[in-house]
């Protein structure tokens, strides 16, 4: 990472804001660029991390030029930007291929136009046998990042793959800490992996220093039921099973 760019869509995410501490906690990073569409996240984050190595670009991943124009200079792509919020998805499934899955792809023709060394992007478990619109989007991104490894010997493309991260912002566990007495739940034994921010910041990290281009690196974490998950942080709650 020494003397290197790194570029991070979405980058006012959960995930994002995290590793955006974490890189800038090197000394040697060159600098770290936040693309994302939110300018009132955008200037939140400025006044909260105070470095001179951090830049800020809006955009949306769905407008190519844009991208060219953003990946300029840059050495590392984290591609953190995905609209995953699974029930919304599915009444508005477009905007999710849009997005998750065009938007990908672009993400790919800047990286290849603009000679960047390595591109990763941050998937999901639902992509593995996706039953649902965000796990299908989510996979078929995976998909054209892996086959993007065929159109250029300059920049490596790989994924990671991990499951709900703890206190993220919108997460099932964020809304039990909230709850006001009753749970919607799908199924109480439906099983979710659960990872930690850090965690999440180490995987990368790994993915980037290992990666040779193709693979999806998948980490070992555990797992619970959501009837349990429930029983544990809301005990006094009514659960309703829809």
């Amino acid at each position: 990472m020494k003397n290197k760019t790194v570029l991070i869509t979405g980058g006012t995410g959960s995930f994002g804001k995290s590793f955006v501490r974490e890189l800038l906690s090197n000394k040697d990073i060159k600098k770290v660029i936040v693309f994302s569409r939110d300018e009132l996240k955008q200037y939140h984050m400025r006044r909260e991390i105070k470095d001179k190595r951090l830049r800020f670009f809006i955009g949306d991943i769905r407008d190519l030029e844009r991208l060219r124009r953003a990946f300029s200079g840059v050495d590392i792509i984290v591609h953190a930007a995905a609209l995953k919020q699974v029930p919304i998805l599915e009444y508005n499934p477009f905007e999710a291929v849009k997005t998750n899955i065009i938007g990908t792809q672009n993400i790919i023709e800047a990286a290849i136009d603009s000679k960047i060394e390595r591109a990763i992007l941050i998937s999901t478990d639902k992509a593995a046998y996706p039953s649902n619109l965000y796990g299908s989007t989510k996979l078929c991104a995976e998909r054209l990042l892996i086959a993007a490894n065929s159109y250029s010997p300059k920049t490596r493309f790989a994924a990671v793959r991990y499951g709900n991260v703890i206190a993220s912002r919108g997460s099932f566990i964020e809304d039990l800490l909230k709850c006001n007495g009753e749970v919607e739940i799908t199924d109480p034994k439906m099983t979710r992996f659960w990872i930690s921010l850090a965690q999440t910041n180490d995987l990368v990290k790994f993915a980037l220093e290992n990666m040779e281009g193709g693979e999806i690196f998948i980490p070992k974490i555990p797992s619970m039921s959501v009837g349990e998950l429930v029983n544990i942080l809301a005990p006094k709650a009514t659960t309703k099973i829809i």
